[in-house]
């Protein structure tokens, strides 16, 4: 062998061990993903997005918390690498440095109440549940609230929109704010007792994917990676609703929930499509200044839309290349 060729043999070696060094350490390390939610039919499709991310040597690890504060929390204590949520208010007021990559889905909310509540003028003065502290489903019923000029009685959090139907079905509850599915499934099995009440004419922001900067810095690959593949399977259920459960079958995912709730999937993810529960797009800077003003006139942000950063929240830079790969 020659000089050149040796050369040449020891340069490949090296790029081919160096490569397989940095899969290696890529696999080993598991993204920690935090997620303020119970897995669901709801949350079906972060997680065929998580799935299908693994297959491209992103892995990763799925901790559901019972509250949306827990999962931020763990984000920020270092316990977790992603979270799940609506971190907006944590960001102005604690300043720690989390950055918002992606809409995962909008406030496509459904306030129901007992149908003795005509209207929202009814609830003044009713007690109300909502997701979490801080949440969507508690920005989305203050704003209604200042919007009908009325002050909720007692408020109350309980965990998943299901858990929410439940405690209504046992005349725990009197009205809640839920999503798509579980208002579907209050009113089928108790439209004679429970009704909606007018929402949104405009979607705010819902749950947002989010990181801290430290973390995205130093996994710019693997954070491109995740939020690519949220945006492919948004825009695939946009065209197609029945590939959520073409995927759920394929990957054997939510095994343990009931058969009843199973057969929602077709049916949440079409209606979802229908309202623009998620949108195709993954978040534009245009709708982020929508969400400082919903989350201001609901009293979870201060200030004026209009003067605050988009940059101080949200690292378009995931978004921008996902949308580069797939296509504007």
């Amino acid at each position: 062998m020659n000089k050149s060729s040796f050369t040449r043999l020891t340069a490949l070696c090296i790029l081919i061990s160096g490569s397989a060094l940095s899969l290696n350490l890529f696999a080993a390390d598991k993204v920690r993903v935090a997620l303020g939610d119970v897995l669901s039919v709801e949350t079906l499709g972060v997680v065929i997005a998580l799935e299908r991310a693994k297959e491209r040597g992103v892995d990763y690890e799925l901790t559901s918390f019972s509250k949306e504060e827990l999962a931020i929390q763990s984000l920020i204590t270092g316990q977790s690498d992603i979270s799940i949520g609506s971190p907006y208010a944590v960001i102005q007021k604690t300043k720690v440095p989390l950055k918002v990559i992606f809409q995962m889905s909008r406030s496509v909310f459904f306030p129901v109440a007992k149908k003795e509540y005509k209207g929202w003028k009814d609830l003044n003065g009713v007690p109300i549940v909502f997701h979490g502290r801080g949440s969507g489903t508690e920005a989305f019923g203050n704003v209604m609230a200042k919007m009908n000029d009325i002050e909720f009685g007692q408020v109350s959090y309980v965990s998943g929109s299901g858990n929410r139907i439940i405690g209504m079905m046992n005349g725990q509850i009197e009205a809640s704010i839920v999503d798509l599915a579980n208002k579907n499934k209050l009113l089928e099995m108790a439209g004679d007792r429970f009704h909606t009440l007018p929402g949104l004419d405009e979607w705010p922001s819902d749950e947002l994917v989010f990181a801290t900067e430290e973390w995205l810095a130093n996994n710019s690959e693997r954070a491109n990676i995740i939020v690519e593949e949220l945006l492919r399977f948004w825009r695939e259920v946009n065209e197609n609703p029945a590939i959520a459960e073409e995927e759920r079958l394929k990957r054997g995912l939510l095994k343990d929930l009931p058969q009843e709730e199973l057969d929602e999937v077709i049916p949440f993810f079409q209606e979802a499509a229908d309202a623009g529960l998620y949108h195709p797009t993954g978040g534009t800077r245009e709708a982020v200044k929508a969400d400082f003003e919903f989350f201001i006139l609901a009293g979870q942000m201060e200030g004026n839309p209009a003067e605050l950063n988009v940059g101080d929240y949200w690292d378009f830079g995931p978004l921008d290349a996902a949308k580069k790969n797939l296509g504007n």
